[in-house]
């Protein structure tokens, strides 16, 4: 395990974000697990910013998150679909086809 130390929130956001940045651009068909809640809204923000801006590229990427609030749809503005919709499928040039987040509502 590598620890990488932070001197605040901004900067552990850019180095979480060169990490996802370095896997894209040398496997620009790889697989991602991403996490919801507060904790990477950061770097997700960042990542956004360098496709936006930097031409960095997501369209080939793959994604998956294993949680899901039982009973949410997908559209639910508490449900984790939303919550990467929101943070960052909507930003970046992913196929949202090519991403995976567990149904709540136990449609398959």
């Amino acid at each position: 395990m590598n620890v990488i130390l932070a001197e605040n929130y901004a900067q552990q956001s850019a180095l979480a974000a060169d990490i996802i940045e370095k896997i894209v651009r040398e496997q620009p068909d790889c697989c991602l697990g991403l996490a919801t809640g507060s904790s990477p809204v950061g770097m997700y923000q960042e990542l956004a910013r360098r496709c936006r801006e930097e031409g960095l590229d997501f369209s080939r990427v793959r994604s998956v998150n294993l949680d899901e609030y039982v009973g949410l749809a997908p559209d639910h503005d508490q449900s984790y679909r939303y919550f990467m919709d929101d943070n960052l499928f909507n930003h970046i040039n992913i196929d949202k086809a090519n991403t995976y987040v567990a149904k709540g509502t136990g449609d398959v």
